[in-house]
């Protein structure tokens, strides 16, 4: 029997599925980036179940990779307006990256944001983070650098890149 990887809009019931995606990622994803404290203080904000809701409260669409019932990873994204989404967040289990989920999720934040009438596709990502690469091969190119203030006396060091949908 052939497994088939679906991609499917998450709804409240998946918080508790996409915080442990989070944080069974950020650690292999930013150990070698970020400080522990960074980590565990940017997990906490990003990824509690109060802020989760409130970001699809407010329109922020996210999506679920499933095969054979068992979730791989997820996606989020927003309307920023003027033609423009922004991907937030789009994160795969370690054991199961390079199976095509990213990938596959990225299409769907493509076509969400497509069909809603986007012309441009934003994220930001970690300027050390492999996963640039990743974005690279998708076609995305880097606008800027950016250096936010985050609290606690960290920063977020990224680049900004954009897809033209």
């Amino acid at each position: 029997m052939n497994s088939t990887l679906l991609i499917r809009e998450a709804t409240h019931a998946d918080i508790p599925a996409i915080r442990q995606i989070a944080f069974d990622t950020w650690p292999s994803t930013y150990d070698s980036i970020l400080s522990q404290e960074q980590i565990d203080y940017m997990l906490t904000w990003m990824y509690s179940s109060e802020t989760l809701q409130k970001q699809m409260l407010e329109g922020h669409q996210f999506y679920i990779a499933e095969l054979d019932h068992a979730t791989l990873g997820f996606a989020g994204v927003s309307n920023e307006g003027n033609a423009k989404f922004k991907l937030h967040k789009l994160y795969v289990v370690p054991t199961t990256q390079k199976t095509g989920a990213g990938k596959a999720l990225l299409q769907k934040v493509m076509e969400f944001a497509r069909s809603n009438g986007g012309t441009k596709l934003i994220l930001q990502v970690n300027r050390n983070n492999n996963a640039k690469g990743f974005y690279e091969k998708q076609g995305f190119t880097v606008l800027d650098e950016v250096k936010l203030d985050v609290g606690n006396g960290f920063y977020m060091d990224d680049y900004i890149m954009q897809y033209n949908l």
